[in-house]
């Protein structure tokens, strides 16, 4: 039974403060450690991250070469440490030392990776890694299944990480049947800025790039051929209308002129598959800020925002016995990227969180939620959260 979103739900109930974070662990000499630390700074202990147990260890030498106990679980059995480690990935994933495998479930989710003789490509590749493991972590947490496509060539995912041709033409970047390919280029921040400006985009990220396309995926695994597919039409509409021409009509005509009431982005009115994605994409960006505000007490729930909390009549499911719980999270959100984006103001910085969700927006959310809950085992348990 997974319980990532029961513990989420019983850290909002909880008194404001500081509560158990999965953002910062312990090293074994009390120095705190983050997601993407492989050393201590403090004492120089080596660190490795463990993804079916999301925690973030202090290492010591097992009994065979390149073997390792976690300091904080011992009994756990012994772990290497990813090739990649050493390469410009820079990754400090553990794999268990006996599974035959020389890379981490992340890095094992690479089919292609950038030509490195490029002078740019090694620091691209690492910000790109760095994005990619913390999707996965993310997805684990969750409860989703991350099978590679070197498994299961049907049902895995995979990344392609490429830049122009020998014919000097940029890859076409998207999803298709579990490949999603990625333009190294989107690694370089300059780059990246001009597309956003020229697709009229308030926000783009690696990760957010990537959680949209990892959306695509898991419509094909969790809601395509599955008891969802009719519910899935009628909160999103008919996926069977035309992709190709749905393309054309939205960048020759755009939004509609209301699409901020029914969609959370412009682009998620093109077509049902792509409303998905960028729900998808918002409920795993929300999902995540929540979990790591809480952890480092951020909260604006003593605050007087003056926002307007949701009711249970805009979900999806109001009468779900999770309703009420969900419902906390959202509103947690709200009060939270409010803050944040007064934050971001302060220091010059664009808006934290550029968009708005609509009541639309919440159905679709929630609907994600159960499709995500149903996938990790809890979509029966009621959640109970404090209010």
């Amino acid at each position: 039974m997974y319980r990532f979103f029961e513990q989420l739900s019983s850290r909002l109930g909880a008194p404001s403060g500081p509560s158990r974070n999965s953002k910062v662990w312990a090293c074994r000499c009390g120095q705190s450690l983050f997601f993407r630390n492989s050393q201590c700074l403090a004492c120089s202990a080596l660190l490795g991250y463990q993804p079916q147990q999301s925690r973030l260890s202090s290492l010591t030498p097992g009994p065979v070469v390149d073997t390792w106990w976690l300091d904080v679980d011992p009994g756990a059995g012994l772990f290497r440490r990813c090739a990649n480690l050493d390469t410009a990935a820079a990754c400090n994933w553990l794999l268990p030392a006996d599974n035959g495998q020389t890379l981490c479930v992340a890095c094992s989710l690479n089919r292609t990776i950038p030509d490195l003789s490029v002078a740019e490509n090694p620091e691209r590749w690492c910000k790109v890694e760095i994005a990619k493991r913390r999707l996965v972590a993310q997805l684990i947490s969750l409860g989703l299944q991350v099978i590679p496509k070197s498994v299961d060539e049907e049902a895995g995912l995979a990344f392609d990480f490429v830049g122009i041709d020998l014919q000097g033409v940029a890859p076409t970047i998207g999803h298709a049947n579990g490949l999603i390919t990625l333009d190294i280029k989107e690694a370089d921040d300059a780059h990246r800025e001009k597309v956003r400006v020229q697709m009229r985009e308030p926000y783009r990220t690696l990760l957010g790039h990537f959680r949209h396309e990892v959306g695509h995926y898991y419509w094909d695994r969790l809601i395509a051929n599955s008891h969802w597919l009719e519910p899935f039409r009628q909160v999103f509409g008919d996926e069977r209308d035309s992709y190709a021409e749905a393309l054309d009509r939205h960048y020759r005509n755009g939004p509609c002129p209301d699409w901020q009431q029914t969609c959370v982005s412009a682009y998620a009115t093109m077509h049902p598959w792509e409303d998905w994605a960028e729900s998808w994409a918002h409920y795993l960006h929300m999902m995540d800020a929540v979990d790591t505000a809480l952890g480092f007490g951020m909260s604006a729930r003593e605050m007087d925002l003056d926002y307007q909390p949701f009711p249970l009549a805009v979900l999806y499911d109001p009468e779900h016995p999770g309703g009420a719980a969900f419902l906390a999270f959202v509103n947690a959100w709200i009060e939270l990227a409010g803050m944040l984006n007064e934050l971001s103001r302060s220091m010059g910085q664009p808006d934290f969180y550029p968009f708005v969700l609509p009541p639309a927006v919440i159905a679709k959310l929630h609907f994600i939620h159960l499709v995500i809950q149903h996938e990790g085992g809890m979509a029966d348990q009621v959640l109970q959260t404090s209010t």
